[in-house]
């Protein structure tokens, strides 16, 4: 019979991109996330029944028993960017990140992998920064033998970070950033998904590979690149931390104020905070290399997804060709 596989998250971003992946490879797939009915569209990843979204709540013990039955591996996909009601960078990406890894151990199961991300610190001034550490390290005194994952920013299709700003650039003549000068080294979601299939088929030593593509870019260079493939023109103003900060603040305010009916995605003071900080891969840390994966570069990727934000679409080309026509 085909190995089981339970992934934790795996109609998100990066969990669709494993699980997609896993069912080429003949597994049997357990996608367990909060609501089912809303992840069907990964059931036709693989053939009649093969991949199956089940009902999960990562913070209780007993909905993570369930989902990880029969397990032959466990990928934990599950992460925030921002505080939802009880779903907290604490209730999830520490406490759920530890259950996971402790119910795996209890149950013996062969191997777990937990992606989490370049910049976990537990001495980090950012709440998600310093619950992702805190989530690792539960992670390890359970199952010593995990793969853990460090994904720097991560692009591709679905992403939340080109996608943001070059949405806000079809309708606004100016982008607003704070941490202009803060370092990323972009990672396509894919070669994210290439290393985790790797380490849940066994083909990686246990523990902690920091993941970024080949270019390392400053977040005012990357909006410029950005900006460069959708052709517009836009003022990219860098606030400073202070004025950030008390944006963030406002911003942080109304999510509470309305009960949650407003969620912050547009910018929380954690972000601020997060945004200090570089966010590529240490020296001498393990990435890539040691997986014998070769990182895509943005620039063979983005403009396959971004096309839709050009003024003219999928035309822009053929409408800037057609003004160099003379006319008769």
């Amino acid at each position: 019979m085909s190995k089981l596989v339970t992934i934790y998250g795996g109609s998100g971003f990066v969990g669709r991109y494993i699980a997609r992946r896993m069912a080429k490879d003949g597994w049997r797939i357990r996608v367990a996330v909060r609501r089912p009915n809303e992840a069907l569209f990964v059931k036709p990843y693989g053939a009649v029944g093969q991949v199956e979204p089940v009902l999960c709540n990562i913070r209780d013990d007993a909905s993570v028993r369930a989902a990880m039955q029969g397990a032959d591996a466990v990928i934990n996909c599950v992460g925030l960017l921002v505080n939802e009601g009880k779903n907290t960078f604490s209730s999830v990406q520490e406490a759920g990140a530890g259950r996971v890894a402790r119910i795996a151990a209890e149950l013996g199961v062969p191997k777990l992998v937990q992606i989490s991300a370049i910049g976990a610190d537990p001495e980090s001034e950012s709440a998600y920064a310093r619950t992702k550490a805190v989530g690792e390290k539960a992670v390890l005194e359970a199952y010593p033998q995990a793969v853990i994952l460090r994904p720097s920013v991560i692009f591709g299709n679905e992403d939340g970070f080109f996608n943001k700003f070059a949405s806000m650039a079809r309708f606004s003549p100016i982008l607003p950033i704070t941490g202009g000068q803060t370092k990323f080294q972009p990672v396509f979601v894919d070669d994210v998904a290439k290393a985790a299939v790797k380490a849940a088929d066994g083909e990686v030593a246990p523990g902690i590979y920091e993941l970024g593509g080949p270019d390392v870019e400053t977040f005012r260079d990357l909006i410029d690149k950005m900006l460069g493939m959708i052709n517009r023109r836009r003022a990219v103003i860098s606030l400073p931390r202070g004025i950030a900060s008390l944006l963030g603040g406002v911003f942080d305010l109304g999510q509470v104020v309305t009960g949650g009916l407003f969620v912050n995605r547009i910018l929380t003071r954690d972000q601020v905070k997060n945004l200090q900080k570089d966010n590529v891969v240490s020296e001498g840390a393990k990435g890539f290399a040691y997986l014998g994966i070769q990182p895509v570069a943005l620039e063979a990727v983005l403009p396959g997804y971004l096309w839709r934000f050009r003024p003219h679409g999928q035309y822009d080309a053929i409408k800037a060709s057609a003004k160099n026509l003379r006319k008769i």
